[in-house]
This record gives structure tokens, sequence and C-alpha cells, in this order.
């Protein structure tokens, strides 16, 4: 069988359904931006500076996209009109893997185009804790930062390791690290939340099913977007020798950095610099996304309060179940989207879940359990 043009199987997907491609306003913000950068005016503030420049190679790099995409969906279409003039069969498996591939593009760009949040297009600073549970809950946690790295990776996002205590038999106390590139804040805050795994414990002789917490708390690197002013007399600082792996230097010296803000009592540490320096500035980085997190959240209570509105967050409840077994499923209780194929889940596959949460929240569902909070025992 040949595919049609107007197959539901075989036709190009759309770049411009719903609005979500608009070239003229892309065009016309890209102008603006061009305008600001040729005033010298602009360069008194190298933030600001920074912050347009910034968003103009992302508007530009984002034109491009979408106009190839355009561009080779009207060569797939001419494709599909040409076998179905010539009657080719043997062109075939070529409309399908390039539908396929389109798809799967204009999928990830609608996806990005949800991406509107103030600080979406910002990098992110993840931390991944462990749940009451000792070993158990620590190999969890371990499990989920791998998850993460690997996601990470295939996304083309580049990874900092912050923070990283390993726990005293298997698995991590606690994990810090960033990851570095446009939008990774704006996808990774739909992993903000408990997290749930069930599996037969390999640290149990009976091989007994146990079911084990973390929690995974995403914040916005705003470090060069927002100016956050931390006075010093709030600050008590500590220096202790580092325990992760790094070799000789970082576990001779006392260069770890253990920051603690009183007013609120937060507390970030950094150990995986070389330099009780770039420790400080690292903690300091944590410690500024948290404070302006915690700000935003009070404001958002506030709000919710003045207008008697009730959001169905549920703190400290899953976000998402991992049933290893007795049957193997990954469910997200905020969406209903699951997923039998756990390995490929723990394997860093889980945009499913984010273009979900993400769907869901831009036609103003509910986002039971977004927002994480303390872990459960």
């Amino acid at each position: 069988m040949i595919c049609a043009p107007r197959s539901s199987n075989c036709t190009p997907p759309s770049t411009t359904s719903g609005g979500v491609f608009d070239p003229d306003r892309l065009r016309g913000r890209l102008a603006d931006l061009e305008r600001q950068s040729a005033d010298s005016s602009l360069w008194t503030d190298p933030r600001q500076a920074k912050r347009l420049l910034q968003e103009r190679s992302h508007l530009e790099q984002e034109l491009a996209t979408w106009e190839k995409l355009e561009r080779d969906v009207a060569d797939l279409d001419a494709l599909i009109d040409l076998a179905e003039q010539e009657q080719d069969a043997s062109l075939e498996p070529e409309i399908r893997t390039q539908l396929a591939t389109l798809t799967q593009q204009a999928e990830s760009l609608k996806t990005e185009a949800m991406l509107s949040g103030e600080h979406d297009a910002s990098s992110a600073i993840v931390q991944v804790h462990p749940g009451a549970g000792g070993t158990e809950s620590q190999d969890w946690a371990q499990m989920l930062l791998r998850l993460y790295l690997r996601w990470a990776e295939r996304h083309g996002y580049k990874t900092q390791m912050v923070d990283l205590q390993p726990g005293e038999e298997a698995g991590i106390k606690d994990a810090t690290f960033e990851v570095n590139g446009a939008y990774a804040y704006g996808y990774l805050r739909a992993e903000s939340g408990i997290h749930r795994l069930v599996r037969i414990s390999p640290f149990d002789a009976n091989k007994r099913r146990h079911t084990s917490f973390a929690s995974v708390s995403v914040f916005p690197d705003i470090e060069n977007e927002i100016d956050i002013v931390i006075d010093e007399k709030d600050l008590r600082i500590d220096t202790y020798r580092a325990s992760s792996a790094g070799g000789q230097h970082v576990n001779k010296t006392s260069s770890a950095i253990r920051i603690t803000h009183l007013p609120t009592n937060l507390v970030v540490q950094s150990q995986n610099e070389r330099s009780q320096h770039q420790n400080k500035a690292a903690a300091m980085k944590v410690l500024k996304a948290r404070l302006y997190e915690l700000e935003r959240q009070k404001q958002e209570a506030a709000m919710q309060k003045v207008v008697g509105e009730k959001k169905g967050i549920a703190w400290g409840s899953q976000i998402r179940s991992y049933v290893f077994a007795p049957y193997q499923l990954v469910k997200d209780h905020r969406t209903g989207i699951e997923s039998g194929n756990v390995t490929a889940v723990m394997d860093g596959a889980i945009d499913p879940f984010i273009q979900g949460y993400l769907l869901r929240q831009a036609e103003g569902g509910p986002e039971n359990g977004a927002a994480g909070g303390a872990v459960p025992p």
C-alpha cells in the first residue's frame, strides 16, 4: 500500500496548528532585541545585556528550527505526492521513517512552546534526597540521580555535580547538581515531588517487597537573572573535609563548604570543587535559587488564601510510582500516564511524563504533588 497524502497514517505534522509557530511574532521580537542591543546604553548594565543576548540567541535558534521543520514537512509532502502519482511502493519505508522523525520533532517543539513560565528558559538546580528507610531509600535516591543524569545526557544538557553525599552501605544521602542549558528548568520542574519505588529488596535476605521514597526538588538557576541580596550576618559558614570521590586534593583539605541561612534555616553545601572559594560560590548559587523558590511559594500561598482557591497539591504524597514487582509499571499520579518499560524509564526515558504534566498544566488541570515537600517516613 502507498501512503496517500490525506491518509491519517501518512499526513505530515502541522507546524501551524493552534498557533504554536508564529514566525511574524518571533521575527518582530528579534527585531526589537536587535534594536535594544544596538543601544550603547544597554551595556551599562551587564546583567541585563546578558539576558537580552541570551533571549536573542534562543529566539534565533527557535526560528531556525521551526523554519527547517516547515521545509522538511513540505519536502515530505512532495515525496508523498510523488509516490502516489507514480504508484511507487518502494518509497513507503522512507516516507514512514521521515514521518516518524518529523512527528517526534514537532511534538518536542510543541512541548517547548508550552514552557512560558517566568524562568522556564533557565538552567536548573536539582536536589535528590532519600526518605526514611536507610539503605533502601538511599539506593532509590541514587537510582533517581542516575535517571536524571541520563535524561540530561539524552537531551544534550551539561551537568555539574555540586554536592554528593554517599551512603554508608549503598546509595546516597543527598545529591545536588546543575543541569545547564535552555529550558532545563522548564522541563525538570515537572519532576519536583515525591517518587515512590516498590521492588523486591536486594538488601533483604528474605527477598521481601519493600516500598521506598525519595524527594526531588528542582529550582531555576536565577543567579544571573535576579538580584537576591543576602546579608552576610545571616549566614553561618562551616568548612569541612570533603567525603565524596574527587582525588587526593578534596580528601586532604577542608575545602568543602556548608552554608546555613539563619533566618530560614536553609542549609546548602558544596564539596566537589577544588577550593573553598569555588565551593562557596557554588553553594551560594544553590542558596539563592532556594530562597527565590521559597519566596515564590510564599507569594503563591498568600494569593491562594486571598482568592480562596484550593489547588490539588498533596504535600508529601507521591507524584509518581515505580513498581518493579510483582509487575512492572511506572505511573504518574497527576496525569495518569503509564509505562510498562521500567528499564527505559530508569535509563532516562521520562519525556512522556514531562510532556503530559506540561500539557495538563497548560490546560489548567490540577497539579497534584507538583511542588515537592517533605519526604514521608
